[in-house]
């Protein structure tokens, strides 16, 4: 645990800095772009996305969880990294013409040909990575992750500014993985095969074909919106969507990586020692959403303020989606660990029936009730998340045990908090001026929200209160040492 605390704190700060470097790159891109041009990008990385569940092929998962890792079964990885990733990047590169033609959007096909040259590098550098997340290494993990995306975030915004339009972001994003596996070079652990094998390709295979299910049902189901959208609408909402969605998903950007670091790991060697997983797992449900909850119920009530601060009033017509999308990202946020225990447990596949079913719940509604408008499709999707909610809760309380009753109790101080805090949001926009700007605003409500949270966590008791004070504590004790001796 302490190992995994230092590492959640590295990945935090390491993940914190990429955010702010690509937030403050997706600002200057919403005034460089058009909403239709980062709308291609975005219906094109829905195919990349799924392409990449093939292309890992649960192999990452598999370094993490794998009690007994030997040399023989690293190279047997990656050996089925290497295949299943230039495989797919092939695949892509020569359906790529035909998925433009069926989006009707010919500035579709050099993007995706552009992403697909990615997957050839990428395996170089992934199998490096699992092991430091195995071994809780994050300060290894941070310097690839901070070369790649300085590379990204200069590369795309010059690109943009020269006219590329869509492509500024295909080519940062090859840009980005060539810098992360040239920096991942030097932190290779020791003893760590050169070259790829296929001795052991079945057991790796078979765990692999399991997590397939899941993250291929997982992947699909996050980009159906994209394409149920991309194809009864235009590219233009598309991108208001993607902008919506990166509105609600702030906290999100902000963690980063943090919310799952290690977890597969950390879980797994749990269930290796025979110990229940229930109590971990309600600890940091209750954890993640004392904090993700009520950043999701602050970009619901001030999302106008928050678009026209961060994108200007050129994506305003996308604020009518963010409360929905909020709802449905607290839902699935209340379950967020359980695809991940499963895999811990060696039954990734499992996660793959809730993902159907909102797979399915998402183009049904989807297309049932779109009317032309991107707050009905908003709405659809959120009622496609509750729909889901009962089926992951069957399988919560079935393989760890952890009941409705207990999952209501542990997850009462968040909706406390989060109800708290946004009632304050509320009153302090509705006394604030109007013709204040959407930053001052935001500005001066920032340190009132901060502290009524923190005061509400306190109130509540809640388990996030004890790890602000143990953060705290190391800062608290060298100002204490600043001080001058009375």
């Amino acid at each position: 645990m302490p190992n995994l605390r230092r590492s959640l704190v590295i990945t935090f700060l390491s993940s914190t800095g990429a955010t702010v470097l690509q937030f403050a790159v997706s600002l200057m891109l919403a005034r460089i772009l058009t909403p239709a041009e980062i709308g291609v990008f975005s219906m094109t990385v829905v195919f990349t996305n799924f392409a990449h569940v093939f292309r890992d092929f649960g192999v990452s998962a598999y370094i993490q969880r794998e009690q007994d890792l030997t040399p023989d079964k690293l190279r047997s990885a990656m050996g089925v990294l290497f295949f299943t990733s230039w495989l797919i990047a092939t695949i892509l590169l020569l359906a790529s013409a035909a998925i433009g033609d069926w989006f009707a959007e010919p500035a579709i096909v050099p993007v995706l040909r552009v992403l697909a040259v990615g997957f050839f590098f990428i395996p170089f550098g992934s199998v490096t990575n699992a092991l430091l997340a195995r071994n809780f290494e994050a300060g290894k993990e941070a310097f690839p992750v901070a070369v790649g995306t300085v590379c990204f975030c200069v590369s795309c915004v010059t690109l943009a500014k020269l006219g590329f339009g869509s492509l500024s972001l295909a080519y940062a994003n090859l840009i980005n993985i060539i810098a992360c596996t040239l920096a991942y070079i030097p932190m290779r652990p020791k003893g760590l095969p050169w070259l790829p094998s296929f001795k052991h390709w079945r057991g790796v295979a078979h765990f692999g074909l399991g997590s397939l299910a899941s993250s291929t049902a997982d992947t699909v189901n996050g980009s159906i919106p994209d394409i149920v959208l991309g194809k009864l609408g235009t590219a233009r909402q598309v991108g208001l969507l993607s902008r919506a969605n990166s509105t609600v998903t702030i906290f999100g950007y902000v963690a980063g990586a943090t919310v799952s670091y290690g977890a597969v790991s950390y879980l797994a060697q749990l269930h290796h020692r025979g110990e229940p997983l229930a109590p971990m797992l309600a600890r940091a449900s209750t954890l993640l959403t004392g904090i993700g909850w009520p950043a999701l119920a602050l970009s619901a009530v001030l999302g106008r303020d928050i678009v026209l601060a961060l994108y200007g009033p050129a994506w305003l017509d996308c604020v009518p989606a963010i409360l929905p999308l909020a709802l449905a990202g607290a839902i699935g946020m209340a379950f967020h660990y359980i695809p991940i225990a499963l895999t811990s447990i060696g039954r990734p596949y499992l996660g793959a029936v809730p993902n159907l079913v909102s797979l399915l719940a998402r183009i049904g509604f989807g297309v049932a009730l779109f009317d032309g408008s991107l707050e009905r499709f908003a709405w659809a999707l959120c009622l496609a998340g509750a729909v889901t909610a009962p089926f992951t809760l069957a399988q919560q309380r079935r393989h760890f045990g952890y009941g409705i009753g207990a999952m209501l109790r542990n997850l009462a101080p968040s909706a406390a908090v989060t109800l708290g805090t946004a009632a304050a949001a509320w009153m302090l926009d509705t006394l604030l001026p109007p013709a204040l700007p959407a930053l001052a605003r935001l500005l001066v409500m920032a340190l009132p929200l901060a502290a009524v949270w923190y005061l509400l966590l306190r109130a509540t008791r809640h388990a996030l209160a004890g790890e602000v004070h143990r953060l705290a504590a190391p800062v608290k004790a060298k100002l204490a040492l600043l001080r001058p001796n009375i």
